[in-house]
C-alpha cells in the first residue's frame, strides 16, 4: 500500500517542528522542565543551553559548517571583517574537541601540570565530536540514543594508553554484562528481520533471518515468505553451503592475494556465479564498517568478516597482504566491550570532567549518564581548561619562523564575529582536509597526504516511539533492508547504568535507531565517500523524515505500528564528515604492497603546532582517537614546569 502525508504522520506536532534543518525557531521544547532546545548559533553560556536535548537535524548541524564551506570555497577570507583580539594567551591550544582533541588536553596536563592553560575552540554547539549524545523525553520516561560513536570496541587490542585514559575515567569495562539485560528481547522472541521492499524485490515483505542457514526449518521459513526467485533462492542456500574450491592449483597465499584486489561482490558474480538478487540481499552486511556495499570491500576482507562462500578454499589461519584491520580477528579485541546509552558521548563526558569538574557534576562513570552538564562553566577565566563551542578556526600561523617562533596565532569565527587567541603551542584535532585550509606552513608533500585522507558519510537516526508493541506482534528485534533509504533499523540495546534505567515493557516507550550510509555502487571507494557527502549536505530533514515513517510503516503497519502516533521525537544525526577512511586493498595500493602510508607523512608535527585525529591513523575507533592525541602531545616535546 501508499502513505499519504498525513497517514504517515507529516503533519503530527512532534519536537522536529522546532528544529527543520537544525535552525532553531525559539520555541520552548516542552518535552523536560530542565532543558530549553537551541539552536547553533546561541550563547554557550545562555541558560537552559542543552545540545543533546535538540532534535531535527543534527550531526553535523546548521551553523558548524558554513564558515568551514567559505574557507574552502576561497571566499571567507574576502568577505571577513577585522579581527579582534581577545587578548587571551594559552599554553595550548586545541582545534576540535572531540575525544581526540579532549584527550590531547588531558595528556597535555599531564605533562605541563595542572596549572597549564588550555584552550579548546569547536565548531559544533557542543564537545564530543562524532561522540554525541541525543536525549528524550516520552511522557514520563526519559531516554537516551547514541548519536554517532557507539561503544568501546576495536578489532585489535586497545594500547596501554588507551586503556588507561579508561581506566582512569572510572570505566570497568568487564562489568559491561551487568548493565546489559540480555533477556529483554529473548524472552519474547524476538529476532532479525530482512524487509525486502517492493521496488528492488517486487514486495513489500519482513521475513525472518535465517540466523543458522544450515538450520533446515529456519531456511525453509525463509524460502517461502523471501520474495526472491528460485534461482536466487538456490543461489543463497547453495552459497552458505559452499565447499568448493574456485581457485583449484594456488596456494593460500595466492589465493589471499587475488581476493585482495577483487571486491566481494565481484567473487560471488563472477566466481560462485550467484543471482543478481542474493549480491542485493547481501550489500549491506558490512556497511556499518567501512560506508560502503560488498562492490567496493575486497572478497579477502570478506572472508575475514566470515562473510559465506569461503569454505571450500581452505585458506590457512591469519590475515594475507593488505587485509583491513576489521577483519582480522583477535580474540582479546573483541571482549573488550562496553556500550553506554549515549554511546561514547559518555567518554567525552567524563573526560570534559576530568578537565573541568565545576562543569560535569558527579564522581563516577554510573553517575555520568544522567549527569546535566553546565554549558555556562565550560568556558570561565578561572579555570586551566575552556572549552569554546560554536567557534570555527579559519587560520594557524607561528608568529615568526615555524622553526624559531615562541607562539602561534589562531583566528576563529563566533557568532559572525571573527577574533585571534595566542598560544604557546597548538595541537590541530581536525580533520586532515581541513588542515592545509588553516595554515600555509607545511611543506607541498604533507599538504598533498593531507588531503588524501576522506571521511565516509553516515546518518545516525534516533527515533523515540511510544512504545514496541509492534515489534513484539512481528517478533522483530532488527531488520536489515537492502533496497531501502535507511538500511538498518532496530531496537536500542536495554542497557541501565547508575540512575539510568531502560524500559523493558513493550507497552513502554523506546528509542530506535536507523543507520543510513549514501552510497554510489560500481564506483572506488573515496568517490562514492565524495558523493555521498554531497548527498547528506543536500538532504531536508524533511526528506529525512518521511523516509523513516514510509520505512517503518511499510514493514511494521501489518503488525500494528502507526507512524503518526507511534512515533514521539526524530533526530538525525548528520555525518557528511563522519568515520576517518581506513585503507582498503582495492584502492590504496600501498596498502596492499606494504608502502609508506599516507597518514604517517600527513600526522607530522611543524614548528609549535602537532596533528591528533582518527586520521592520523587512518582508523576510525575511538582507541585511535586517544593513541592519536597522546602521540600530538609527545611530538610537542612539553617539559613539566
Amino acid at each position: 500500500m501508499s502513505w499519504t502525508d498525513k497517514e504517515l504522520g507529516m503533519d503530527c506536532r512532534i519536537t522536529r517542528r522546532d528544529f527543520m534543518n537544525g535552525a532553531a525557531m525559539a520555541i520552548a521544547a516542552a518535552i523536560t522542565p530542565r532543558t530549553f532546545a537551541q539552536g547553533a548559533t546561541e550563547p554557550q553560556d545562555r541558560p537552559g543551553y542543552d545540545p543533546p536535548a535538540a532534535h531535527g537535524l543534527r550531526g553535523s548541524h546548521a551553523g558548524a559548517f558554513e564558515v568551514a564551506h567559505q574557507l574552502r570555497d576561497g571566499t571567507f577570507w574576502k568577505n571577513a571583517g577585522h579581527s579582534e583580539s581577545t587578548g587571551e594567551s594559552y599554553d595550548l591550544i586545541v582545534v576540535g574537541g572531540g575525544i581526540s582533541g579532549l584527550s590531547s588536553a588531558r595528556f597535555f596536563h599531564q605533562a605541563a601540570g595542572k596549572t597549564a592553560r588550555v584552550l579548546i575552540l569547536d565548531n559544533h554547539d557542543d564537545f564530543g565530536g562524532h561522540a554525541k549524545r541525543n536525549e528524550f523525553q516520552v511522557d514520563k520516561t526519559f531516554m537516551l540514543g547514541f548519536g554517532g560513536t557507539f561503544s568501546i570496541e576495536s578489532p585489535a587490542p586497545y594500547s596501554p594508553v588507551a586503556k588507561g585514559v579508561i581506566r582512569d575515567l572510572g570505566i570497568d569495562v568487564s562489568s559491561y554484562a551487568k548493565h546489559l539485560d540480555k533477556k529483554a528481547y529473548d524472552s519474547l522472541g524476538l529476532r532479525k528481520k530482512y524487509f525486502f521492499d517492493r521496488e528492488t524485490f517486487g514486495a513489500d515483505c519482513l521475513v525472518a533471518h535465517p540466523s543458522d542457514w544450515q538450520d533446515q526449518k529456519l531456511w525453509r521459513e525463509f524460502a517461502a515468505q523471501a520474495p526472491l526467485t528460485d534461482k536466487a533462492k538456490a543461489d543463497l542456500k547453495r552459497l552458505y553451503a559452499l565447499d568448493e574450491d574456485l581457485m583449484p592449483g594456488l596456494s593460500s597465499d595466492q589465493k589471499k592475494a587475488k581476493l585482495a584486489r577483487m571486491s566481494y561482490a565481484d567473487y560471488l558474480t563472477n566466481l560462485v556465479k550467484v543471482d543478481r538478487q542474493v549480491v542485493t540481499l547481501l550489500d549491506p552486511e558490512q556497511k556499518s564498517l567501512y560506508g560502503v556495499g560488498i562492490d567496493a570491500i575486497s572478497a579477502q576482507d570478506a572472508w575475514g568478516l566470515d562473510m559465506p562462500g569461503f569454505e571450500g578454499l581452505k585458506l590457512a589461519p591469519g590475515p594475507g597482504p593488505g587485509m583491513g584491520r576489521d577483519a582480522i580477528p583477535n580474540e582479546e579485541a573483541e571482549k573488550y566491550f562496553f556500550h553506554f546509552p549515549d554511546g561514547n558521548a559518555s567518554i567525552a563526558r567524563l573526560l570534559v570532567r576530568s578537565l573541568i569538574p565545576e562543569a560535569v557534576p558527579g564522581k563516577s562513570a554510573d553517575d555520568i549518564v544522567t549527569s546535566q552538564v553546565r554549558y555556562e562553566q565550560l568556558d570561565q577565566p578561572a579555570h586551566p581548561t575552556r572549552i569554546r563551542l560554536n567557534s570555527t578556526v579559519v587560520r594557524v600561523r607561528h608568529e615568526g619562523d615555524p622553526s624559531t617562533a615562541n607562539s602561534v596565532e589562531v583566528t576563529y569565527v563566533q557568532q559572525g564575529r571573527t577574533y585571534t587567541v595566542k598560544g604557546a603551542h597548538c595541537i590541530l584535532a581536525c580533520w586532515h582536509q581541513v588542515i592545509p585550509l588553516l595554515t600555509n606552513e607545511l611543506p607541498a608533500a604533507q599538504v598533498a597526504q593531507l588531503r588524501s585522507a576522506q571521511k565516509v558519510p553516515l546518518v545516525y537516526t534516533n527515533v523515540a516511539l511510544r512504545n514496541w508493541e509492534s515489534f513484539v506482534r512481528l517478533q522483530t528485534q532488527s531488520v536489515t533492508a537492502p533496497g531501502s533509504y535507511f538500511t538498518e533499523f532496530g531496537l536500542d540495546r536495554r542497557v541501565s547504568i547508575g540512575d539510568y534505567h531502560c524500559t523493558t515493557r513493550p507497552d513502554e516507550p523506546i528509542v530506535l535507531t536507523m543507520e543510513r550510509y549514501p552510497c554510489s555502487p560500481g564506483h572506488p571507494a573515496r568517490q562514492q565517500h565524495i558523493a555521498g557527502r554531497y548527498d547528506l549536505y543536500g538532504t531536508s530533514f524533511e526528506t529525512f523524515e518521511r523516509k523513516i515513517r514510509e520505512l517503518l510503516a511499510r514493514s511494521l503497519g501489518s503488525g500494528g505500528f502507526d507512524p503518526a502516533r507511534d512515533i514521539t521525537a526524530i533526530t538525525a544525526n548528520r555525518w557528511p564528515h563522519g568515520y576517518a577512511y581506513q585503507y582498503n586493498s582495492l584502492w590504496d595500493p600501498f596498502w596492499l604492497n606494504g608502502g609508506p602510508l599516507p597518514c604517517v607523512e600527513a600526522r607530522k608535527p611543524f614548528g609549535r603546532i602537532a596533528i591528533a585525529n582518527a586520521d592520523a591513523d587512518a582508523y576510525a575507533y575511538t582507541d585511535c582517537a586517544i593513541n592519536q592525541a597522546y602521540r600530538a602531545v609527545s611530538d610537542l616535546k612539553i617539559k613539566a614546569s
